[in-house]
């Protein structure tokens, strides 16, 4: 699999320029974890086709001492130790250099301080060459990292992780799918949850009767006017129940806002 550490040359991974494709720079003093998470399915298959490039720089490589020390402890004093500014400044430098990354490219900061991770980022994401992911660890990072380096700071959810390395994974993931000929079929990225604001419709495969639970009439009726308005109308149900708050950036018709207003939890509760 295409997953390179820092030693590798950039041009064995790169496209010839006819081809959309999108590199991903991963900082981390944990480079192993990434083997395995992408060496099955899709992203795997990304990564072979070119479509994808997946770079590993260890951050201890840039430590400035012998030691190969990448933390220190906080001033003023506290629990646990900072990740150090020489090394991360240093890799940064250093990949912008050898890999010929312009001053355009993303450079993300993956803490529970960052913005929420949205569809709508990934999606900004996917359009750009390259992006370069910065793994924290321990107490967190030294601030100037924050403040003079990352040009954003992502969190994919309001818990801690034991580092960055996992919701790094979770971007790669959510952001390589979104890229040109990467999934099987355009639709299916367009059909997913969020892409259009709401929360996937109800699907049904083989067979349309089991255990006595029926698959609905209409998926089967062959109509595909009527199976879109299904779909809408599903998505709608489905977001008002679980993601309500999706609904205030939606452009909804007469009838679906009736729709919304007739089944919304204040609506039954003024019934009963």
């Amino acid at each position: 699999m295409q997953v390179m550490d820092q030693s590798s040359e950039p041009e064995n991974l790169r496209n010839s320029g006819d081809q959309k494709s999108i590199n991903f720079h991963i900082l981390t003093i944990f480079p192993e974890m990434f083997y395995s998470p992408f060496d099955q399915g899709i992203i795997s298959k990304a990564i072979n086709n070119g479509r994808v490039n997946i770079f590993l720089h260890d951050i201890r490589d840039k430590a400035v001492d012998k030691h190969g020390s990448v933390d220190d402890y906080p001033f003023g004093g506290g629990p646990g130790m900072l990740l150090k500014p020489e090394p991360i400044f240093n890799s940064i430098e250093s990949i912008k250099k050898d890999h010929q990354i312009n001053n355009n490219s993303p450079i993300i900061l993956l803490s529970p301080q960052g913005q929420q991770f949205t569809h709508t980022k990934a999606l900004e994401f996917s359009k750009k060459s390259d992006l370069i992911l910065i793994c924290g660890r321990y107490e967190g990072f030294d601030e100037r990292i924050r403040e003079k380096l990352a040009t954003e700071e992502i969190s994919i959810g309001d818990f801690i992780l034991s580092g960055g390395e996992i919701a790094a994974m979770s971007v790669i993931d959510a952001v390589s799918r979104l890229v040109p000929d990467v999934l099987g079929s355009k639709e299916s990225s367009e059909n997913d949850s969020f892409s259009d604001g709401l929360l996937q419709f109800p699907q049904y495969t083989r067979p349309s009767s089991f255990r006595g639970m029926q698959v609905p009439s209409v998926l089967l009726s062959g109509n595909h006017s009527k199976i879109r308005k299904w779909r809408r109308i599903q998505s709608l149900l489905k977001t008002l129940k679980t993601r309500p708050d999706l609904l205030k950036n939606i452009q909804l018709t007469t009838e679906e806002q009736s729709m919304i207003t007739e089944n919304s939890p204040e609506s039954n509760l003024d019934e009963s």
